[in-house]
């Protein structure tokens, strides 16, 4: 089968909005963490930007199962289609777990959670203290974990886009003119 020389633009739209909006859901975590005068109106953005995360990353793991992506360079070493397999998957399971950790976490606090006018997401679990303390933890590994991946993925793209010169980056900012041989891994 045919495989394209770059992402469409749905996945490149999906892939771009997300990777700003996890930034920004990084940043406002540490910033919740660190400010207690501003933890109200970043608490109030977090939460919705949380759902709509997840509501994406479920469009985008729809996208990429219908979607094959490009192939990678024939020539890249196989411990990086590996890593690149492993790490992409990694931040698909991230994208998904951390909103619904999230939403579990103040479901066992019983904290509502209110979207943009005045919707409330219903409670995915009772209230329970220890399991709330439990998923409080659990959410805040998963946002380290999330970032260190983030940092590998970005850090993966430059050495693509400036080392390799390969044309992986460019198939996701869509500038690709060419296909690259058949890979030895999958995206």
């Amino acid at each position: 089968m045919n495989r394209p020389a770059s992402f469409d633009r749905v996945a490149r739209l999906l892939h771009w909005t997300m990777a700003l909006m996890i930034l920004a859901m990084l940043f406002i975590g540490v910033a919740m963490v660190a400010s207690v005068s501003q933890r109200p109106w970043l608490i109030a953005l977090h939460r919705p930007l949380g759902a709509a995360i997840l509501l994406l990353a479920i469009w985008r793991l729809i996208h990429r199962l219908r979607h094959r992506p490009p192939p990678l360079p024939a020539d890249l070493p196989r411990w990086q289609a590996m890593a690149a397999l492993a790490s992409h998957w990694l931040l698909y399971a991230l994208m998904l777990a951390m909103p619904l950790v999230g939403w579990a976490m103040l479901s066992a606090g019983n904290y509502p959670i209110v979207l943009f006018g005045g919707v409330q997401l219903p409670p995915l679990l009772a209230p329970d203290p220890a399991v709330y303390a439990w998923l409080r933890d659990a959410h805040g590994w998963g946002a380290r974990l999330l970032f260190a991946t983030v940092l590998l993925h970005l850090s993966a793209a430059l050495y693509h886009a400036w080392v390799r010169r390969d044309g992986v980056f460019a198939s996701m900012a869509g500038t690709r003119e060419q296909a690259p041989a058949e890979p030895d891994g999958d995206r």
